[in-house]
């Protein structure tokens, strides 16, 4: 068997677990996703993998092709099972991701296309970082590492290597990084809900 599909498949199997861990302490009320967030995501990770394909990402993109169904799903359920801490702030984040979804949707270069989703894509984990320093329990952390992890097999198995392929990875995996971070730096601060 070929490397390239050995990492392909250990991402997507990754990926869809972390996905379905995610769903179930949704629905375990362990963690409330930001509705803000997941809707920034479900509009642009389609581009983004799109690019991906685009750019010769060949079986590193289906981790993330897999993926984009995942979030529209955390989305839908986050309409009805997410955070009710939404901020003024977290509002003007939106409406700011969703003008720049706007402009994007203007550009004809693939590679911009993909720097100026990345960007949105980062810009919405905002909410959820500001949610998450708040609230440092209400979200899963070994869900957001396996999908850092799932990232690092999508880039391994990625048929080139180009900024068109690994600017979206990257950008996302280290977005990852950073909220569980967060997360473990303010739980000693912050008592675990009953």
């Amino acid at each position: 068997m070929d490397i390239k599909v050995l990492f392909a498949i250990i991402s997507v199997i990754v990926s869809v677990g972390a996905f379905t861990a995610y769903v179930k302490d949704i629905f375990l009320k362990k963690t409330q996703p930001h509705v803000y967030t997941w809707l920034i995501w479900a509009i642009t990770q389609g581009t983004a993998t799109a690019g991906l394909w685009y750019g010769g990402g060949g079986l590193g993109a289906i981790e993330l092709t897999i993926g984009t169904l995942g979030v529209i799903g955390v989305f839908i359920f986050a309409l009805h099972h997410g955070t009710k801490n939404i901020t003024a702030g977290d509002t003007v984040v939106l409406i700011f991701a969703l003008l720049a979804i706007v402009a994007w949707w203007q550009l004809k270069s693939p590679l911009l296309a993909v720097f100026m989703v990345s960007a949105i894509d980062v810009f919405g984990y905002i909410p959820t970082f500001r949610k998450s320093f708040e609230e440092p329990w209400s979200e899963t952390l070994a869900t957001w590492i396996a999908f850092t992890i799932g990232n690092a097999f999508a880039i391994f198995a990625l048929g080139e290597y180009n900024l068109l392929t690994m600017t979206y990875l990257i950008a996302i995996s280290t977005a990852n990084i950073i909220l569980v971070a967060v997360c473990l730096s303010r739980r000693p601060h912050v008592p675990k809900p009953a």
